[in-house]
Formats: structure tokens, sequence, C-alpha cells
């Protein structure tokens, strides 16, 4: 249910595509997508860290695309697929996927506020770009910000499971690990 009391008159009605379900929102038009994601649709493994689109916590994948969650209002968002974090784990049993796995594996995390960020960043990189190498990932996650893991072993977790899908996929396995 939408708390639209404290909306005002100017609200619209927007229907997103949200993790392949379709969900409508009534909010104001300048509402960020970061916000309607967390308090309207309850989605809250999307971060809000400083609000200007520098530090990445808040980045979501649309339309396959990493994007910065706090710089797009919800109504630019309606007509596109929105993939957030949640997207990533197995609805039914809760299993991480590989690259949640190789995340954790390689000590890719530590406080965690930054995690999902570095997540859908890379989901989206591998998608675009599945044969990189460990210098272009290096250059992609400097677009986020980390305080905790010095960068190396988010590096390492990504690079990780780039490595193990390139070779199911020479193998034509649909196997998941990240090792």
């Amino acid at each position: 249910m939408n708390d639209t009391g404290s909306l005002g008159d100017d609200v619209q009605l927007l229907t997103l595509d949200v993790n392949g379900t379709s969900c409508e929102v009534i909010t104001s038009p300048r509402r960020t997508l970061v916000d309607v994601l967390r308090h309207n649709l309850r989605l809250t493994g999307t971060h809000v860290g400083c609000e200007h689109g520098i530090c990445g916590a808040c980045t979501v994948l649309v339309d396959g695309l990493p994007v910065r969650a706090c710089l797009m209002f919800a109504a630019q968002a309606e007509g596109k697929q929105l993939t957030t974090v949640e997207s990533l784990a197995d609805p039914g049993t809760g299993e991480l996927n590989d690259l949640q796995r190789a995340f954790t594996e390689h000590h890719g995390l530590q406080c965690g506020f930054c995690t999902p960020g570095f997540l859908m960043l890379a989901q989206g990189f591998l998608t675009e770009r599945p044969e990189a190498t460990k210098e272009e990932i290096r250059e992609v996650v400097a677009a986020n910000l980390c305080r905790c893991t010095g960068y190396q072993t988010i590096v390492e977790a990504i690079d990780a499971c780039a490595t193990a899908r390139r070779a199911q996929r020479a193998a034509g396995t649909e196997e998941t690990s990240c090792n």
C-alpha cells in the first residue's frame, strides 16, 4: 500500500517493471528511483549513500545497464526493466547466485553497505563485457566507493566469477560456480 498523505496534490501513478514484476506506485513526479524502491516497494537492498551519484551504493540495472538510482526520477524508469540486488539470489530457495558466492568466497565485502551497489555494477558489466580483463574490472569498480575492503578482494571476486562464467560457456554447462 502506498502512503500518499505527504505527497500533496501533485502525484502520479507509475507502472514499474522491477525484477520481472509489474508494480504500480503512486508517487510525486520528482521522487527518486532509490526512494521508490526502498520506501514504496520495500526493496531495501538498494542502499542510499551520498545521494549525489558519487558512491554507487544505490546502483541498479536499468535495461541491463548500471545506473545510480539516486540520480534518476522514478518516473524516468517507467517502461524500462529495473533489476535490483534482490533479483540475484534464487527467489524460491534464497540460494546466492554465482557472483554473490564469489564475493563471499573472496571476501569481497566487510561491512556490506556498498556490496549491493558493487554486485549490480559487476552484474551489468559482466553481462556487457563477459571477456573483461582484471584491469578492466579494476577500472570499473573504481566507479563505486568502499571504505573497508581496499577494492582488491572485490576485483578478485568479480574476476573469479567472470573466469568461471567464461569456462562454463566454453564447456556448454549451466553450472553457476565462481570458485
